[in-house]
């Protein structure tokens, strides 16, 4: 027959555009994303967000907050990228920080120590944001770096790159260069 379901280029288009929609973490056709609740928060806030009118306060709303998120996760994994490179693993932090549906835990034994490391990070730096949920993306970035035995350098550097710090105070970049 002419018409053929066989025609590998048939649906090459909408594919690309399913991608971009389904595109949970921060760049089109990035698979690092886990089934974690985080995700599934931003997969139903897109769809919510497709299935209304692009021109109603509502679509704008969603796409806003959506767009925030992604942000947020951006830059949250920057600050991890970052204090990575400073502990001397230039080439390896964005493997470090890639973790996919196939990830597994190291050693189970290290999941209790990954948990409070990653708690401790939470509440004595500002590497993550305050309104944000830990991530169990991190708890895998966590368990590797216990494993290269290098967990402990991370939270202190983190403390000394991110430190908490009372609400309303400001470090400005003259004196985040000075802890660095």
């Amino acid at each position: 027959p002419l018409c053929s379901n066989n025609n590998p280029y048939a649906s090459f288009g909408a594919t690309l555009a399913r991608d971009e929609e389904q595109n949970l973490w921060s760049t089109p056709h990035d698979v690092t994303h886990t089934e974690a609740d985080d995700d599934r928060v931003l997969y139903n806030m897109i769809v919510v967000r497709n299935q209304l009118d692009k021109d109603s306060e509502e679509w704008q709303k969603l796409n806003y907050d959506i767009y925030t998120l992604r942000q947020t996760r951006k830059e949250v994994r920057s600050r991890w990228k970052h204090i990575l490179e400073d502990l001397g693993f230039q080439k390896e932090a964005d493997s470090l920080l890639s973790v996919t549906k196939l990830s597994i835990i190291s050693d189970s034994q290290n999941m209790g120590k990954a948990r409070d490391i990653l708690l401790r990070l939470s509440e004595e730096t500002n590497i993550f944001p305050t309104s944000w949920e830990l991530s169990e993306r991190y708890l895998f970035v966590v368990d590797r770096l216990i494993a290269l035995d290098a967990a402990d350098e991370f939270f202190k550097m983190a403390s000394l790159i991110y430190p908490k710090r009372p609400i309303g105070e400001r470090v400005d970049d003259s004196q985040k260069a000075s802890q660095r």
